[in-house]
């Protein structure tokens, strides 16, 4: 799975990006960019507004998200004159503004065109902000200069760690339940045939006990390499937070047989490992979540996307009908954002999706609504 995912010839390195076989929130909306410039303005308040605030997105794609942050925050192009951005629609009934951030239970962020208008005010955020892309396919020609391109997660990060649809794609092994207890699965490269292999090794068997219950005959997908990586990264956080978005599942709920799936082209395909296709399974949210909490050492929040937009302003409301006789344009923009807010919050697709939040050395009061 490493090498047909990440190899030289992997899924994720050549051809065109992911994008051009699945659609991710990032994706489908720039309101969830502006969802996050919210928690990001949140968060650097609640660091202290430091003099270099780190972004880091994990699985960078293309680099898709870190564009729009960028344009967002004025480090390329215009800075933002508000913090609407034309980009979430206003609430039902309050045709001029969002939803306010106290309302939805999250601390009003500090806008970035405001933060230098007064001489006590931290520097813009649009100066202090640093934007860098994991990914280990090689740099788009055309990324902006302002956004830098690693293969490796940096240590010493301060700021907002974000990982969307990251660990779906962090290789794992499967294993079944058979008479004589849990065996690998073996997958052929070439074919997707399957075999049974060797027992599972100590610690993925420990695991399995303590994560994946699930009556026999069944098989598991072992998250052990999730939750290593997870920890890892929230291990590079100095202090922030670590913002995690995927589609999982908890331990009272694991799925009998498994989810593992390929994408390719926009459809969903058989789970060969060959390079030719996206090879993903549903993450063991709960199991991740535990493993970033040890790390960490302080407590970590496990919500839907569905709430944790809402909570940053984006409830999908329809924009009011008076808008429309004042500002027809308006009022189809706003019409159109809500429908990208509903897609987003839509609990049957990406709203399903869990943002795990796990803070770093900082106190949030709390950065999402519960």
């Amino acid at each position: 799975m490493s090498s047909a995912l990440y190899g030289p010839d992997g899924f994720f390195v050549s051809g065109p990006g992911p994008a051009a076989h699945f659609r991710t929130s990032v994706h489908a909306s720039p309101v969830f960019a502006s969802c996050l410039l919210r928690l990001l303005s949140s968060l650097d308040a609640a660091l202290g507004h430091p003099a270099r605030l780190d972004v880091v997105d994990v699985g960078a794609g293309r680099g898709e998200l870190l564009r729009s942050l960028s344009l967002a925050v004025g480090v390329s192009g215009e800075p933002t004159r508000s913090g609407r951005s034309g980009l979430i629609p206003p609430r039902a009934g309050s045709p001029e503004t969002l939803t306010t951030t106290a309302a939805a239970g999250v601390s009003p962020p500090t806008e970035p065109a405001t933060l230098g208008s007064s001489p006590a005010a931290p520097v813009p955020l649009a100066q202090r902000v640093r934007l860098v892309a994991v990914e280990k396919a090689p740099r788009p020609e055309d990324l902006p200069p302002e956004i830098e391109w690693v293969n490796e997660i940096p240590q010493g990060i301060t700021g907002l760690l974000v990982a969307t649809e990251w660990l779906d794609n962090v290789p794992l092994d499967l294993a079944v339940d058979t008479s004589e207890g849990w065996r690998y699965l073996l997958v052929d490269p070439a074919t997707g045939e399957e075999s049974t292999g060797d027992p599972v090794s100590p610690e993925d068997a420990d695991w399995l006990n303590q994560w994946w219950p699930s009556p026999a005959p069944a098989s598991a997908e072992i998250g052990r390499s999730r939750d290593e990586a997870w920890a890892d990264a929230v291990g590079r956080l100095d202090r922030g937070l670590a913002l995690g978005v995927d589609y999982g599942h908890l331990r009272s709920g694991r799925p009998v047989g498994g989810t593992l799936t390929g994408y390719r082209g926009g459809r969903q395909v058989s789970p060969v490992p060959d390079g030719s296709c996206d090879v993903t399974a549903h993450v063991a949210m709960d199991s991740v979540a535990s493993a970033g909490e040890r790390v960490a050492r302080c407590a970590y929040t496990l919500v839907s996307q569905r709430e944790g937009l809402r909570a940053l302003g984006a409830d999908g409301g329809r924009p009011p009908l008076s808008l429309a006789s004042r500002d027809p344009a308006g009022y189809l923009r706003a019409l159109a954002a809500a429908s990208a807010v509903a897609e987003l919050t839509d609990q049957a697709g990406l709203g399903g999706h869990w943002w795990l939040l796990q803070p770093v050395g900082v106190t949030v009061d709390p950065l999402m609504a519960r």
